[in-house]
């Protein structure tokens, strides 16, 4: 029986091939578009996904087992001089001009999607509708994706809008994040594991950073934090990126434990990073890309939330606490600390009790 859909012009599924959906934004935000391929591929089996992303971004998407290529756009081009450059975005054009697209579904407010809109000319494509812009931007598209105007809305969900807008109704239970670590990070973890006398499922995943530290929590209360999960019998193993800042934050805290919690620093690929994080009971960590992997390999999630949105970027599709402050009404700002100094009330009032609270919460589960 031929299902009733309300959508005037939705386009016909069965006529797709070939499809191109670009996310160039970071890490996070391209892992919390991985439910589109997933829910496109359910609902038109025979399509072909590829995606587009920044290059440093491309590992949230490699071995999704909806895609079949991942075209990459690398910030560093810009460092081979005018020629180099546009060489590398002439290869990549013709590349993406090879695969025919019948539908390119452009997920950011990027003028690069309108472009390649314009210039890939595929049947049918679908790009947001941004306040302002001009009607070239407009007439890229066939179809715009509408946003609530006045409530928030889960990024995830927002990605979905795009396939809503096409006429694609996704299901309650297809709208997970996928990320699949692969069978070589998943050995290296293991074999890191195997050095601490863990064999996963037995330990606490912590990562304190984010890149930006606005989103962080003081140093002296993530401390405090690992030292009474150790003290009630928790392994607990730290990670940070290996830039020097979120190095200097490990320290920081390792400084303050009367016993150095486990640690792998920088030491990590993000499949890795995911690996491990899928082989720990919980990840405690702030509003950062590793909180969106911990969500992805289906791990219980404690974030803890200050001046970013946790209703559009909480932890989605898995068991999760959000720890954030209701003692500050200006939250979410946005601002990158209070008045722009780097530090952000709303998370260092938050307590040691509350985020060991969630955790007890989560491990009794």
């Amino acid at each position: 029986m031929e299902t009733f859909n309300p959508l005037r012009d939705a386009v016909p599924l069965a006529e797709i091939k070939r499809v191109l959906v670009i996310k160039l934004r970071h890490h996070g935000d391209v892992l919390v578009s991985s439910p589109v391929f997933s829910v496109l591929k359910a609902h038109v089996p025979q399509v072909e996904i590829d995606a587009l992303v920044y290059a440093d971004t491309a590992e949230m998407l490699t071995f999704h087992p909806a895609i079949a290529s991942v075209h990459t756009i690398d910030r560093k081009w810009k460092q081979l001089g005018a020629i180099g450059q546009l060489k590398a975005e002439l290869a990549l054009f013709n590349s993406l001009k090879a695969r025919h697209y019948d539908l390119i579904i452009h997920l950011t407010e990027h003028w690069r999607g309108a472009w390649l809109c314009r210039l890939l000319k595929p049947r049918w494509s679908v790009g947001p509708a941004v306040g302002g812009r001009s009607k070239r931007w407009r007439q890229s598209f066939t179809h715009l994706q509408t946003a609530p105007r006045n409530a928030l809305r889960h990024m995830a969900e927002t990605n979905l809008d795009a396939l809503r807008r096409l006429g694609i109704q996704p299901g309650a239970d297809e709208r997970r994040l996928t990320l699949v670590p692969g069978a070589a990070a998943e050995a290296s973890v293991a074999a890191h594991l195997h050095g601490f006398g863990l064999a996963g499922g037995d330990f606490i995943h912590v990562h304190p950073a984010s890149r930006w530290f606005f989103k962080c929590w003081p140093v002296e209360h993530m401390a405090a934090l690992v030292g009474r999960l150790q003290a009630e019998g928790h392994a607990v193993l730290l990670t940070a990126a290996p830039s020097k800042d979120e190095q200097a934050m490990l320290e920081a805290i390792q400084a303050r434990l009367s016993q150095p919690a486990l640690a792998l620093s920088g030491q990590l690929s993000l499949k890795e990073l995911a690996a491990l994080t899928q082989a720990a009971k919980l990840f405690i960590g702030v509003d950062s890309a590793p909180m969106h992997i911990a969500a992805a390999v289906g791990t219980p999630t404690v974030a803890l939330f200050g001046p970013s949105g946790d209703k559009q970027w909480g932890p989605w599709g898995v068991p999760f606490r959000v720890i954030s402050s209701q003692q500050h009404p200006c939250r979410p700002c946005g601002i990158d600390g209070c008045g722009g100094g780097k530090v952000s009330d709303c998370l260092t009032s938050l307590s040691v009790d509350a985020v060991l609270d969630a955790a007890h919460e989560l491990l009794a589960r």
